[in-house]
């Protein structure tokens, strides 16, 4: 049997440690060889100050599972990103023995405040309760539903306060069910750290009208007040048609981002969302997380600090968003249809990115 040298036996000890850390299952044939662990050692040395985010119940332990499958298989099998989980409940026991298990990087399991996940005891209830008669009545989705209003308060104002986050600045947010249809070759925290981006997003909606039909107003008034805090080179030609005058209902689809959780703790958007908040708008009508990132990223930063990815393969619910260049479709080994991305749906908004970040226009 050979004998190794100085240089390599520390070589391995390194590796073999690194890896026991991680909670790696690689074989022993791979670590003996070390071409994947020398891969993975070295985008994990490179990785930034980033965490997955997922907020899920315990009933949704298969979607759980599901989406961390595919991303550990499309991208973090590579980087060894940790996760952070999120529950307003106690996670069980089985939850976390069946998650842990997939992972090979860190994850944590978070209770949430109820304080952060609660109607506060100043919203009138009569008059939360006559509105969300009023969308079941008109089939709005999730009309009926205080818990998801708790839910979109809680992504809005509250998710990057809880204290299993404080130590990470960037962060993915991941639902349950969700699929990544290519391979991330290249890590996206790094692009938007390097790059100086703050916000990042694969799909772009209309916002259901009857639910947010005073937050326009409520915006309006916060930047007659804030002017201060409006960014030059702005992104309002995006979520406005007319100067600001009303909304369009476009929004990043925030079921994925990825962004820079700084920007949430800063100064201009913890004003807003106090704002926002005390207007109530999130139990009186049905305000969503969307469209309150989507307009304080639009407002607050340069319109070059928002960035689309186009490289990443996306499913959620009906609507997903393949790559439509060819080479980018052929370097990620993309296993969705082109031809079936939601890009270009009469109900995307991404017509109206395009033509904003083509106008030269703020």
């Amino acid at each position: 049997m050979a004998i190794m040298t100085g240089t390599r036996l520390l070589r391995y000890v390194f590796m073999v440690f690194s890896l026991m850390v991680r909670k790696s299952s690689i074989s022993c044939e791979e670590l003996l060889t070390g071409s994947y662990h020398l891969e993975y050692l070295d985008n994990t040395s490179r990785r930034v100050n980033a965490t997955f985010v997922m907020l899920v119940r315990n009933s949704d332990l298969d979607g759980t599972i599901n989406s961390i499958r595919a991303l550990e298989d499309r991208f973090n099998s590579k980087f060894g990103y940790p996760y952070v989980l999120l529950n307003n409940e106690p996670f069980t026991e089985e939850f976390k023995r069946r998650i842990s298990v997939l992972i090979p990087s860190e994850v944590q399991f978070g209770f949430i405040l109820p304080e952060h996940w609660s109607q506060p005891d100043w919203i009138d209830e009569e008059k939360a309760a006559k509105s969300r008669k009023q969308m079941v009545a008109t089939n709005v989705k999730y009309g009926g539903s205080v818990a998801y209003r708790n839910m979109c308060r809680f992504n809005s104002g509250f998710f990057y306060k809880h204290e299993l986050l404080q130590k990470y600045k960037w962060y993915w947010r991941v639902e349950p069910n969700v699929k990544f249809y290519c391979d991330i070759n290249q890590d996206p925290f790094r692009y938007m750290e390097e790059n100086n981006k703050v916000y990042g997003f694969t799909i772009t909606v209309y916002e259901i009208s009857a639910t947010i039909r005073s937050l326009w107003p409520a915006v309006t008034d916060f930047v007659e007040n804030h002017p201060e805090y409006i960014a030059d080179d702005n992104a309002m030609g995006f979520i406005s048609d007319d100067s600001g005058k009303t909304y369009n209902r476009c929004h990043f689809w925030s079921n994925f981002e990825i962004a820079d959780m700084d920007f949430w703790r800063g100064e201009a958007y913890t004003a807003f969302f106090e704002h926002l908040d005390s207007k109530g708008g999130f139990y009186y009508e049905r305000w969503g997380d969307a469209p309150i990132h989507s307009i304080a990223t639009s407002l607050f930063l340069k319109r070059d600090q928002i960035h689309f990815f186009e490289e990443i393969g996306y499913q959620h619910d009906d609507w997903g968003h393949c790559p439509l260049p060819d080479d980018i479709w052929e370097k990620g080994r993309c296993s969705c249809s082109q031809k079936g991305s939601f890009d270009y749906d009469p109900s995307s908004c991404k017509p109206r990115w395009d033509r904003f970040t083509n106008s030269g226009r703020a």
